[in-house]
């Protein structure tokens, strides 16, 4: 599910050392589940089994969150076309390969770079380190140091005037609450800060870089997200505030060339200001005068794949048209720092008690510091510190890219195939954009307009009463069934209908809802992109739990039973418009998809 903010984690321990070998298959959690599942061979049923041996596989740490533009999208994608390759489903990629390559560059500092106070060298990584953004940054030459304040508190910062064009410092932000799952603002890291009052600085120069390891400072320097040519997805944000056309010129300018972004030692610091520490700085010192040359590169990445797989259908007209089925296949990476996984599932369950007591609006920061996390209980359990840097994205969305594989290998199973072909794409990019369907409807591998309908899953893992109101063991949200096409959403309920246990299907997601993170559901998966392409679409999913874009989502924390179900019902679904008379649009014939420029 694609989300704006990378959300800070509270009780973060900071580490010296790797992230622990996780725990040996054997004892069970409170959920029914081991630590870990042994690799094993799948069968066509789709059995909590199967999906355990999958989905331990495809969010273990090895696949180091599945980022796009990253060695660990490679892997997750090599896991999901090894297995369709191994079911036998025909390629439907690049030249005759499972995989559609994005055209997509990471963008990084090389160690080349220097940076210099009065003269007088820096060393790269032992006392600072450039984080890459979109851009290479503005020139820094013979700009003036001046201590700016605290990071993100605007009542212990300088003013605007003295800040424009300085090379401005900053204390560290002091350790804060988690926001709540679902908060929205910020950015993806590495885009340097948001607009502020500082805006006019030449760069931003944090002191947090202390506490990190060698390889956790190289890894800040190490591209986190990609950037793409192809046409990107999602709705446009809200329309902001009309601004004079000199401050759209200067907005404009800062886009081009931003503001450079730095982490700094303290001992660093304390060089920039001539002093031995920067203890008892005072607001608005100046210090010497630096010069940065910032050796900024763009490297084309291959790590940037739809998976892309067709099974025919059986009859020899309609396999000319097609069911699409996908989930997306990346997370959102590593982080730099790594943490105490098991006081983090702590402080994440507890956050999202007190969510759901207030109806799932934001709780206040005031309401946040009441948590407490019992630790003596932890180091009962686990008397030694789990360190994790993982984002496994075991729901998010490991579940539903095993889900579309399941549901592959029981349709590649069947003896007589469904009358219409599948067509099975997990898209990459989702968590940046929806930027992999985007890629793909823009650029497709069958006629858009031979595709009937687009099945999109998206977090189906969890769901339980303790993660959402309403939850439990049948529930499932299902998100604009009957937008575009109400013989589709006929579908939906009647294939639901014919369960011997029907699950319960949640709208609710269809309008505005009061819950803070939940409004525009339906513009923030890649169905959309499939939408706006004139397809009938149905989006799965079963909310937005405490663990959502966590270190916390693991395999280990999923209701399998439920998640069993869901997929089962999809898989009938998918069977059924397979099969069935082809949805029509709502008050049209089926549409055409609209002509779109190849990026």
């Amino acid at each position: 599910m694609r989300f704006t903010r990378f959300l800070p984690l509270s009780l973060v321990l900071l580490a010296t050392a790797a992230p622990a070998v996780a725990r040996a298959q054997g004892k069970l959690n409170k959920y029914g589940n081991p630590a870990t599942v042994a690799p094993a061979p799948t069968t066509s049923a789709i059995t909590v089994r199967d999906l355990q041996i999958r989905l331990y596989a495809f969010a273990h740490d090895s696949m180091q969150g599945r980022q796009i533009g990253r060695v660990g999208n490679k892997m997750g994608t090599d896991y999901i076309a090894a297995e369709v390759k191994r079911m036998g489903l025909i390629p439907a990629g690049d030249n005759g390969t499972y995989f559609q390559v994005l055209p997509y560059h990471t963008r990084q500092f090389t160690n080349h770079s220097r940076f210099t106070v009065d003269g007088n060298p820096m060393a790269w990584e032992k006392d600072w380190v450039a984080v890459p953004g979109t851009r290479a940054p503005r020139a820094i030459s013979g700009v003036t140091v001046i201590f700016g304040g605290v990071a993100g508190d605007t009542t212990k910062q300088i003013s605007a005037a003295q800040a424009n064009g300085k090379f401005v410092v900053l204390l560290p932000a002091p350790p804060a609450p988690a926001a709540p799952a679902g908060a929205r603002g910020g950015g993806f890291p590495g885009f340097g800060p948001q607009p502020t009052r500082l805006a006019g600085a030449v760069a931003i120069a944090t002191i947090n870089l202390d506490t990190l390891t060698p390889a956790q400072r190289t890894a800040l320097n190490q591209p986190t997200i990609a950037s793409s040519s192809a046409t990107r997805g999602g709705r446009p944000g809200a329309p902001t505030a009309p601004v004079d056309s000199m401050t759209l010129l200067k907005q404009q300018i800062d886009q081009l060339a931003p503001q450079a972004t730095i982490r700094l030692t303290r001992a660093a610091a304390a060089r920039l200001f001539e002093r031995s520490s920067i203890d008892g700085l005072s607001l608005g010192a100046t210090g010497g005068s630096v010069t940065a040359s910032l050796d900024f590169i763009e490297l084309p990445t291959d790590w940037a794949r739809n998976v892309v797989a067709i099974i025919p259908g059986s009859d020899p007209v309609l396999k000319n048209q097609y069911v699409a089925i996908g989930g997306h296949n990346d997370h959102v990476g590593m982080r730099p720092v790594p943490a105490d996984k098991d006081s983090v599932k702590a402080y994440n369950d507890a956050r999202n008690k007190l969510l759901l007591a207030n109806n799932m609006i934001q709780v206040d920061a005031a309401k946040l510091a009441t948590i407490r996390v019992n630790m003596d209980s932890i180091r009962k359990l686990h008397p030694k510190v789990r360190l994790d840097s993982v984002s496994n994205g075991a729901d998010d969305d490991g579940s539903g890219s095993i889900a579309v594989l399941e549901i592959a290998e029981y349709i590649q199973s069947m003896k007589v195939k469904p009358k219409r072909s599948t067509l099975f794409v997990w898209h990459t990019g989702e968590e940046a954009g929806l930027i992999g369907s985007a890629f793909y409807t823009a650029n497709p591998t069958v006629p858009m307009d031979s595709v009937v309908a687009q099945l999109n899953i998206d977090m189906i893992g969890r769901g339980r009463a303790e993660d959402l109101p309403g939850g439990g063991d049948t529930y499932v949200g299902v998100v604009g069934s009957s937008f575009d096409s109400k013989d589709l959403g006929d579908m939906v309920a009647s294939v639901n209908k014919k369960l011997a246990k029907p699950l319960a299907l949640d709208y609710k997601f269809d309008s505005t809802t009061t819950w803070s993170g939940y409004n525009n559901i339906y513009g923030r998966s890649d169905h959309f992109n499939y939408a706006r392409a004139g397809v009938p679409i149905a989006f799965f999913f079963t909310g937005l739990h405490g663990d959502y874009h966590q270190l916390s989502d693991e395999a280990e924390f999923i209701d399998y039973p439920h998640f069993a179900m869901i997929t089962n019902y999809i898989r009938d679904l998918t069977v059924e418009v397979g099969n069935g008379p082809r949805p029509r649009m709502n008050g049209t014939k089926p549409a055409k998809a609209p002509k779109t420029a190849v990026p």
